[in-house]
C-alpha cells in the first residue's frame, strides 16, 4: 500500500438553494455520482454527512456553498473517474446549477494514507493554489506533481490513460 493519496477538494457556488427546482437535475444525480465514485477503481473516501453526500456540510457563511472532497489511490485513478466516466455528464452540466468560478475551485494535493483530510486542509489547499500556483503543496490534473514532489508528465498520463479505455 502506498503511503500517500490524492485528496481533492472542489468548491461551488449554487445559483440557487439546493431545494430549489433549478437544481433538482443536479440532486436527482447526486447519488448515483456517489454510487458510482464508491465502485470506482482506486477510490478510497469520500466527504460525506449522514444523509450520504456532502452538500449539508458548511464550510462558509454562505448556504449556497458546496464542496466535494474525495481520496483516491491516485491521479489516474481520480482521472478516470472524473473524465472518462458518467461523471462527466454531470460536471459538462454544471453551468446550470454553479455559478462560474471566479477564484481557484479545485486543487489536488497528496495525503497520508489512512487518515481523511479536513476541510479546514482542503480550503487550505484551495488558498495555496490561488496564492502560489501548482506546486506539490496543490496542484491541478493540467499541472500535477507526484507523490514525490516530481512534476507529472500530463501526456504521458492521459496517453496511458486513452490506452486503458
Amino acid at each position: 500500500m502506498s503511503r500517500y493519496h490524492l485528496a481533492q477538494i472542489n468548491v461551488a457556488r449554487a445559483l440557487a438553494p439546493l431545494d430549489d427546482p433549478k437544481l433538482a437535475g443536479f440532486v436527482e444525480r447526486l447519488d448515483d455520482i456517489n454510487a458510482l465514485a464508491d465502485v470506482s477503481p482506486g477510490f478510497v473516501w469520500r466527504l460525506q454527512s449522514d444523509g450520504g453526500n456532502a452538500t449539508d456540510i458548511q464550510i462558509s457563511n454562505d448556504p449556497r456553498l458546496v464542496v466535494n472532497m474525495s481520496v483516491w489511490e491516485g491521479l489516474d485513478a481520480l482521472f478516470t473517474y472524473v473524465y472518462r466516466s458518467d461523471h462527466l455528464q454531470v460536471m459538462a452540466q454544471r453551468r446550470q446549477w454553479f455559478e462560474k468560478p471566479v477564484g481557484t475551485f479545485m486543487a489536488l494535493w497528496w495525503h497520508p494514507a489512512g487518515d481523511p483530510p479536513s476541510t479546514e486542509e482542503g480550503l487550505r489547499r484551495l488558498a495555496i493554489l490561488e496564492r502560489e500556483g501548482p506546486s506539490p503543496e496543490a496542484f491541478t490534473f493540467k499541472v500535477p506533481f507526484d507523490a514525490s514532489g516530481r512534476p507529472v508528465d500530463r501526456g504521458a498520463l492521459v496517453r496511458q490513460l486513452a490506452t486503458c479505455a
